[in-house]
């Protein structure tokens, strides 16, 4: 039996000062954490507990699919270098030469190791499909490690691997895995969002996160109201409602008006007495590529045209232009190729707008909510003017219209038209199809059932283990501590005799922990000689779902049990006191 005077759980009354988030705060009161250093913890006792549930359930779900591995944790420069990552991946990555002077990196995740294997051992597509799957402590060179253990410098992921002969093998795979996720994150009681998602450094093409709403979360989340559309800020998409175009003036061509010192798009909606919706945003970019013969650096110029009252979404410019970098074009460049200062510019009047299909010369993206639009107003790439009547498709040729604004709360969702909301959250997993990316990079292949050397296709799939916990603590928590689910509690039920003078109420708590434990739960008995009020303040503080106070009404049988998520308070006798849980929440 688990006596709370014989164990390490050092409690305190006050966070740490630069605790900002929920999670941070009670997971160093509580004594489950530690810090070493910046973004690396210790993980105590109770900690401890609690992620070895996590990972348990996690395993036992994983096993239903997939094969689970141990894989080093230190990686040579070699594998990473095949893939191109090695220097993808920059100052994220902690790096070391080890005494020969042979280059090796922490790993980071083991898309490339996993490949390895795969390269060395898989002959036949008779060995298809192949799932497999590791837990093991990651490494990132975070910037600025912050919120506990949200953001931090080493942490424990479960990370998988699929290996399919073909895209219906990978749908497979990838729905697998999903369903496993769900299968996880309900038992450990979370409340999540599964949304559409961008593949970001991984590569790869359909990608869903699953995310849980939390103030103290890094990322956006994109959710309907009323059905189940939810997608992060760099996919989420929206209908948007009709907006009234200006009446054309004059013969309806492009007409120049003055605009002294007007710069902003407000500011010239402002003074044209027009709304930012009839304007055109438009943005000056460039991509820096090298000719393979020249050696030589080469810009090509890159134009955005959005709504001047929307914003550009990095993620979705990036995707259109085929994940390479841009950059905002230089003062002397706008000047060269606009003839005209910043504050003015327009995709009318100059020669290259009169054929933007030329892609050598520019990239002219326009994004879609300027689709059918009609006279709208833009910069007139002539400093202190403007011009009016201005509409696409007649006046000027888009290289193409693309998705590239990012949407706002309050637009209508893309399936049922109904509210959309924007909220912040934390992602505890994420799926990922990756394709042939790492396979063809280092040249794993198999033969086909008509002896063809195919390359097999993969997916990737994460889970942060301590984001799992991080994100219950943030979901039920109060100024007096948190609650964990059963699942994922370090312990199930503290059981706390009010006085252990009283050799009779002490007796009472040993008996009921003992017949507890053997009916399966897991129990702790606060057998310290303090107050009955310290006492309930830790078990309050700790997370223990349910706590059984052993008091004055032993003397009738009887003793009180307080469910820490709800402070619902029962009376439940003593000699039916496995049975009161078995008919409770903690019901296996």
């Amino acid at each position: 039996m688990h006596r709370w005077s014989e164990l390490f759980i050092p409690t305190l009354r006050e966070a740490p000062a630069d605790a900002e988030v929920a999670s941070h705060k009670f997971l160093v009161r509580a004594g489950y954490i530690r810090q070493l250093a910046a973004g690396i913890y210790s993980y105590l006792f109770m900690g401890n507990r609690s992620f070895n549930k996590i990972m348990g359930i996690v395993r036992e779900e994983m096993d239903k699919i997939g094969q689970e591995f141990y894989l080093p944790a230190l990686h040579p420069r070699e594998l990473w270098e095949a893939s191109g990552r090695w220097s993808v991946m920059g100052e994220n990555m902690f790096r070391l030469k080890d005494r020969k002077g042979a280059d090796l990196c922490l790993g980071f995740t083991a898309e490339e190791i996993m490949t390895d294997i795969a390269r060395k051992e898989l002959r036949s597509y008779k060995q298809l499909p192949q799932i497999w799957y590791q837990i093991q402590s990651k490494f990132r060179d975070e910037p600025r490690p912050r919120s506990g253990l949200l953001r931090v410098r080493q942490f424990i992921m479960k990370d998988s691997y699929s290996f399919d002969i073909d895209a219906a093998g990978l749908d497979v795979s990838y729905v697998k895995h999903r369903e496993a996720y769900k299968r996880i994150f309900d038992r450990c009681g979370l409340k999540y969002m599964l949304i559409e998602a961008d593949s970001g450094a991984m590569g790869g093409s359909q990608s869903q996160e699953f995310m849980v709403r939390t103030p103290a979360g890094e990322d956006q989340v994109v959710s309907c109201e009323k059905c189940d559309y939810a997608a992060n800020m760099e996919k989420a998409t929206s209908k948007l409602a009709a907006v009234a175009d200006l009446v054309p003036e004059g013969d309806g061509k492009p007409l120049e008006v003055y605009t002294p010192g007007q710069k902003t798009i407000e500011d010239v909606a402002r003074f044209l007495g027009v709304s930012p919706v009839n304007k055109i945003k438009t943005l000056a970019l460039a991509i820096d590529e090298t000719d393979p013969k020249t050696k030589k650096t080469k810009p090509t110029w890159v134009i955005l045209l959005l709504r001047g009252d929307h914003q550009m979404n990095e993620a979705k410019l990036s995707a259109a232009v085929g994940g390479k970098p841009t950059r905002p074009m230089q003062e002397d460049e706008i000047n060269n190729l606009f003839h005209s200062p910043a504050g003015f510019l327009g995709p009318i009047g100059i020669e290259w707008a009169k054929d933007a299909k030329d892609s050598t010369r520019l990239v002219l993206l326009v994004d879609k909510a300027l689709e059918g639009r009609t006279n709208l107003i833009c910069g007139a790439n002539k400093e202190d003017y403007h011009l009016k009547n201005v509409t696409p498709d007649r006046d000027f040729q888009p290289t193409a219209y693309a998705d590239l604004r990012t949407v706002s709360a309050g637009e209508a969702c893309p399936k049922c038209g109904a509210t959309l909301r924007i909220d912040t959250a934390v992602e505890v997993g994420h799926i990922f199809k990756l394709g042939y990316r790492y396979s063809s990079s280092m040249g794993a292949h198999v033969l086909d059932k008509n002896g063809k050397e195919v390359m097999p296709i993969m997916g990737c799939y994460g889970i942060g283990i301590e984001r799992i916990l991080t994100a219950a603590v943030e979901q039920s928590n109060d100024e007096n501590g948190f609650c964990l689910p059963p699942s994922i509690a370090p312990f199930e039920i503290v059981v706390c005799p009010t006085n252990i003078k009283d050799e009779a109420l002490l007796a009472a708590a040993t008996d009921i922990a003992t017949r507890l434990e053997t009916a399966g739960y897991d129990v702790i008995l606060d057998d310290r000689d303090e107050r009955p009020g310290v006492k309930f303040k830790d078990a309050d503080l700790v997370g223990i779902p349910f706590r059984v106070t052993v008091g004055k009404k032993v003397t009738e049988g009887t003793v009180e049990v307080v469910q820490r998520s709800t402070r619902q308070m029962q009376d439940a006798s003593i000699a039916a006191i496995t049975d009161y849980f078995k008919d409770s929440r903690l019901a296996r």
